[in-house]
Order: structure tokens, then sequence, then C-alpha cells
């Protein structure tokens, strides 16, 4: 066993009260301010426009009916293809419709013979009254055979008409250009039997119509902001932009072309309705649509801030500002048009404030941020009075 000299035990006590004498204690750092990016609204004179949701519908829509009866001989058409006005779609059986039109035919002749006969007749007589050669009676009797064989003759091109106008029916042709929807009845199939027989349902959709409507609150503000009545206003082809759910701003330009004549009880709103040039039939009916109607004559400078900075929560809209502390305000604020990646703000903030843009989620209302937008512009001032300063301290060589 090893015997620790005394003198060697007092340096290893000295040793470990000197090490635990040295050490420093823990204290707590705060973490530098949170950086932000800032930036000041942009100041521009913006016209006033109004936001909808609505749907699109054709603008023409028509449900093609059997509207004589028949058997369904032939379709010329693919489901789904563009037609033409005109083109022919579907063939009903001919041959009984044609059959009764050569029998009107022949009624009409047959009269046509029977007035010519009593015609004769009537004029023949008509000269033996003259010479004393006939009783007044046949003359009486013959202008009444004329007359009844003009009347039968009418009612045989009537019969005739009807019987030309069945025979068309058989062709079942399209009312404008369109698209056609698939077929509801196949070749050989009795159609027409006792009711109208729907076959198929065509859609004009170039024009595009989109319906939406403008509650009654805004109404009213345009109606006396502009001094323009809903009626006035179709005169005006006021512009209106369309944007699809998945497009980024508003691609498609139409204008205003119909609004109600009264506003909807239940609802307080008024329908409206745009049109919109459809070449290429990208736009189909019934799909979700977006609306932007320019407010005539409401120009005026507006404040604009990124659309990215806009926050929102239970309390609506907000703007994340730095103030003079480098403090972060919380801004409510009302929000108008959007101008490309930009939004106009009503109310809320100033020309002069620094709204952050970037680094939001950093950025918690009262605390103290590092506003980089801000700062590096004031850096570069203080730089350049420090170098001044320095360059003036330099002794002169």
């Amino acid at each position: 066993m090893r015997i620790i000299k005394p003198y060697m035990a007092g340096i290893f006590s000295l040793l470990i009260l000197l090490g635990s004498g040295c050490k420093e204690e823990n204290k707590f750092v705060p973490p530098p301010p949170a950086q932000v990016n800032v930036k000041q609204p942009i100041k521009q004179e913006v016209s006033e426009y109004l936001e909808f949701t609505g749907n699109t519908q054709a603008f023409n829509t028509v449900q093609l009916v059997a509207r004589v009866q028949g058997y369904l001989k032939k379709v010329y058409f693919h489901d789904g293809d563009l037609v033409k006005k005109g083109q022919l779609l579907f063939l009903i059986q001919q041959d009984t419709y044609q059959a009764r039109l050569n029998q009107a035919e022949a009624q009409v002749q047959q009269q046509k013979a029977s007035l010519d006969h009593a015609q004769t007749e009537f004029n023949r007589f008509t000269d033996l009254v003259r010479q004393h050669a006939a009783a007044q009676t046949d003359v009486d009797n013959w202008r009444y055979q004329r007359d009844n064989a003009k009347a039968a003759q009418a009612a045989a091109k009537a019969n005739r008409d009807l019987a030309k106008l069945d025979l068309d029916y058989t062709q079942v042709v399209a009312p404008f250009d369109g698209r056609i929807d698939r077929r509801l009845k196949d070749p050989g199939n009795l159609v027409g039997a006792g009711e109208f027989t729907l076959l198929a349902e065509i859609n004009q959709i170039n024009p595009m119509y989109v319906y939406f409507t403008i509650n009654e609150t805004d109404l009213l503000r345009v109606i006396k902001q502009t001094n323009i009545g809903p009626g006035e206003a179709l005169k005006l082809k006021i512009p209106a932009a369309l944007a699809l759910s998945d497009d980024k701003g508003y691609p498609y330009m139409g204008t205003l072309d119909f609004t109600a004549i009264s506003v909807t009880p239940t609802t307080g709103t008024l329908l409206l309705r745009a049109i919109y040039p459809n070449p290429g039939g990208k736009i189909l009916p019934g799909l979700f649509a977006r609306v932007r109607v320019l407010v005539v004559n409401s120009e005026k400078m507006s404040l604009l801030v990124p659309e990215i900075a806009i926050g929102y929560d239970q309390l609506g809209a907000y703007l994340l500002v730095v103030n003079d502390k480098n403090i972060v305000e919380r801004r409510p604020v009302k929000l108008g048009t959007q101008v490309e990646d930009n939004r106009v703000v009503l109310e809320g903030i100033k020309d002069q404030d620094w709204v952050i843009v970037n680094g939001l989620l950093r950025a918690i209302p009262g605390s103290t941020v590092n506003p980089i937008g801000k700062a590096s512009r004031d850096v570069k001032s203080d730089d350049r009075i420090s170098a001044d300063s320095a360059e003036q301290g330099k002794p002169t060589p």
C-alpha cells in the first residue's frame, strides 16, 4: 500500500481549490433579433375593380328531339364532335313521309283539275246567261263549284306543306356551330312514338357566358360613386376579366353583357352576366370562375403591398409593420383590388410605414427585429459618416 506524504496531499488540495475558483458561471445570453425583410408600400394610380365568383354557361343550349315518329336510321357524328350549323346529325326513316308527300302532291293536282273545270264551266254559263240561253241558277252553281275547288286546292297545298315538313323533320341538323354531347339513341330504335324523344344535346360555346351576382351593398356604392345605373352600364361595354380555378391572374377578357331587372329579395343580390370569346373551346360550361369587373371612373392614387405580406386570422386581414424602434406591430387593414402580385390597401397603413414582406413567421408583434431593407439604407449612411470621420482623423503624410 502506497503512503501519500502529508505535503503531497496539501498540494492536491490546493490545485483542486484553484481549479474550482477559476471556473466561470454560465450566464444566459439573449438571441439576436430576428432578421426580416421590409419594404415600403408602392404608391401609384390604380383603378378599382370588383371581384366575383360565378359559373360558366353556354351561349346557346339546344336539346335535339325527334319531331316525327320512325326508326332511327343513321347517326352522322361521333360523340363530342364539333359540328357546324346545318350539318346533318340524325336521319329517321323517310319512306313513309316521302309517300305521304307524294300523296299530298297528287291531291294538289286533283284539286287543281277540279278548279280549272269549275272555272271553265262558270265562264261558259256566264256567257250563256248574257245570251239568255241558260238560267242564272246554273251560273250560281258553277260559281259555288269553282270557289269550293279553290278552297279544296288550298287545303291540299297545306297538306302538301305539312307532309314536306314531316319529311324534313326526318333529318335532324345542327341549329348552330357548337359541340354535341353523346347520342342518347342508337340506330334501329323507334323514336318520336307519342312523345318527343331526346336524341342529343348541343352547346354553342363560342362565345361563352359567365353568370355571377353582386351584393346589395356593393351595388348601391357603385351606383352612387359612378352615377351609372345597371341598365346604362350595359351600353358602356365595361371590361370584365375572367379566370378559371387553375389560372394565375385573369387571362380571359370580355365585357359586361346583362344585368337583371331586380334584386333577389331572399339573397339581396343582383344577377349579372359577362360574355367572353372562346374560339378554341378552352372554357367549358359549368366551370367555377372568378370575374373582375372594372368600376368606371374609379382611378385614384393607392398604396400597394406584396400579396405575400398579407396575413389573415379570425379578425380579418392584417400586415406586420416595423416601427421606428424596430418593434413589430400588427396593423389591421382593409384590402382593395389585386394588381398583379400586389394588393391595394385602402386603410391601415401609410406610405412611410415599413411592411414586413419576408420572415413573417419570425416576426412576433411586440418583439424587436432586425429589418434588413430598412437597416441596409441606414447602415450605408452610417458607414459613409464613419468613413468620412476616419479620413479626417488620419495624419497628413
